[in-house]
C-alpha cells in the first residue's frame, strides 16, 4: 500500500518554513511553546540553490516530466507516496548500472519519521527494508535484464523472510535469497552457528531451496545488516561477487560507519578499503535542528536533508510548510554533515560573522567526522561523489 511521503519525511514542531519564498514564518503548534509566540522582525529570505562554495548556481530542474536532464538537481522534492519513492530510486540504480558502477549505495527513511529507530519495534524496521528492497527489485526489472539475490545477516533471518514474503518473492521473476552464513567458515564459527541455530530452533521448512539461484545473480542486495556484519559483507564480496554490482540497501552506513574502530566492531580501516567504494545513487538524510537568536522565541527549529538522485548532484534541501524539501545548495561532491548544517544556516540568514567567537562556540574544534576528514586513507572516493 502507498504511504503518503508527508508522513515520512521527519516532521517540525517547530519548523522553519518558506512561505512565501521570500521570508519565513515560525510555526506555532511547538508542544514546548503552546501558546502564541509573537512573530519576530526576521531578515526577508530568498530562496537560491546555491553552488557548494556560495556562489549562484544553474537553478535544478522541477520534476515535470521524464524529459528532464536526470544530471540535473530538482528544485523541490516531495513524493507523494512510498511507490514514488521506490521508484526514483529504482531509476536511479539503473543509471547507475548503465554507467558501469558495481559497488552502489541506497539510502532513504524505510518508516514514517513519527515512528522513530527508538520508538519503533526492529521487526517494523526489518520488514519494511525487505519490502522495499523487493519492490525497487520489480520496477527495476521492468528497466533491464536483472537477477537479484537478497541477501540477509543470517539463516534465521532469511528463513523468517521467506515465510513472511512467500507470494511477494514467488512474484518476481529470477529472484533468490542467501544470507552471510552461506560463507565458509573455520570450525569455531561453524560450532557457534550451530548452538545458535539450535536455541532458535532454527529447523528446515518447506521454503528451504525454494529460491535458490538457477543461475548466478546478476546483482546483490544486502539488507538489514549490523555494523559487525559488515566485514562479513566484505568476505561475501569478495568470494561470491568480485565483478557483480552489489547494493547496500538502507544499511544507514553514516550511523554504522561512526562504530568502527570501538570493541568489539571492525577496525576503521574496513571505511577506508571497502565502504569507500560504494557510490551513493539514491541518498536521502533528514535531520533536524535548533539555533538560539536574540530575539523571541529565542530557540528557532528547522529541519534540512542531504539528498542525491544519481546521476544528480548532491543537494542541500531545506523542509517548508508544506512538508516538501527545496534545494538551497548543490554540488558535484558530497557535503560533510557540517557542511550541510552551514548551508541551512546560511540560506536562513543565521550564520554568525566568519571568525567570530560565536562561530567557534557552536562549531567547536572539530566539524566532521574522522571518515569524512581521512580522504588519504581511503581506497576510491566513489562514496563523497
Amino acid at each position: 500500500m502507498a504511504m503518503p511521503l508527508t508522513a515520512l519525511l521527519l516532521p517540525s514542531t517547530l519548523a522553519v518554513c518558506l512561505s512565501p519564498p521570500s521570508q519565513f514564518t515560525l510555526s506555532r503548534s511547538s508542544p514546548l511553546s503552546p501558546f502564541s509566540i509573537p512573530r519576530p522582525p526576521l531578515p526577508k529570505l530568498k530562496i537560491q540553490c546555491a553552488a557548494k562554495d556560495n556562489r549562484e548556481a544553474a537553478p535544478p530542474s522541477t520534476r515535470t516530466s521524464e524529459s528532464v536532464d536526470p544530471k540535473k538537481g530538482i528544485s523541490v522534492y516531495k513524493p507523494k507516496s512510498y511507490e514514488v519513492l521506490v521508484t526514483d530510486a529504482a531509476n536511479s540504480l539503473a543509471f547507475a548500472l548503465e554507467d558501469g558502477k558495481v559497488r552502489l549505495e541506497i539510502d532513504f527513511p524505510p518508516l514514517p519519521s513519527d515512528i522513530s529507530s527508538y520508538k519503533g519495534s526492529s521487526d517494523e524496521f526489518i520488514e519494511a527494508n525487505i519490502q522495499l528492497a523487493l519492490t525497487m527489485v520489480k520496477k527495476l526489472q521492468d528497466k533491464r535484464d536483472i537477477r537479484a539475490c537478497i541477501v540477509f545477516p543470517d539463516k534465521p533471518e532469511k528463513r523468517r523472510a521467506s515465510q513472511l514474503f512467500k507470494s511477494a518473492f514467488d512474484s518476481i521473476d529470477g529472484i533468490s535469497i542467501g544470507s552471510l552464513d552461506d560463507i565458509p567458515s573455520g570450525p569455531v564459527t561453524t560450532f557457534f552457528r550451530s548452538v545458535r541455530d539450535t536455541l532458535d530452533f532454527d529447523f528446515e521448512d518447506e521454503n528451504e531451496g525454494r529460491w535458490e539461484p538457477k543461475e548466478p545473480p546478476s546483482l546483490y542486495v544486502f539488507v538489514n545488516c549490523s555494523a559487525r556484519e559488515l566485514s562479513v559483507i566484505e568476505k561475501y564480496v569478495e568470494k561470491y561477487a568480485q565483478l557483480t554490482p552489489t547494493l547496500l540497501f538502507n544499511l544507514e552506513l553514516d550511523t554504522l560507519r561512526a562504530d568502527l574502530g570501538l570493541l568489539g566492531f571492525p577496525t576503521k580501516d574496513l571505511h577506508y578499503r571497502f565502504l569507500s567504494q560504494f557510490s551513493p545513487v539514491f541518498y536521502i538524510r533528514i535531520r533536524d535542528y535548533s539555533k538560539t537568536v536574540a530575539v523571541a522565541p529565542y530557540i528557532v527549529n528547522y529541519s534540512g536533508a542531504l539528498f542525491r538522485r544519481y546521476p544528480g548532484p548532491w543537494q542541500v534541501m531545506l523542509k517548508q510548510a508544506d512538508g516538501s524539501y527545496a534545494c538551497v545548495a548543490e554540488s558535484e561532491t558530497r557535503f560533510t554533515l557540517g557542511e550541510t548544517k552551514e548551508e541551512l544556516l546560511r540560506v536562513l540568514g543565521l550564520q554568525e560573522e566568519q571568525g567570530s567567537s560565536l562561530e567557534f562556540l557552536r562549531k567547536g574544534f572539530k566539524a566532521s567526522t574522522w571518515w569524512e576528514e581521512d580522504v588519504e586513507l581511503e581506497v576510491s572516493s566513489a562514496w563523497r561523489s
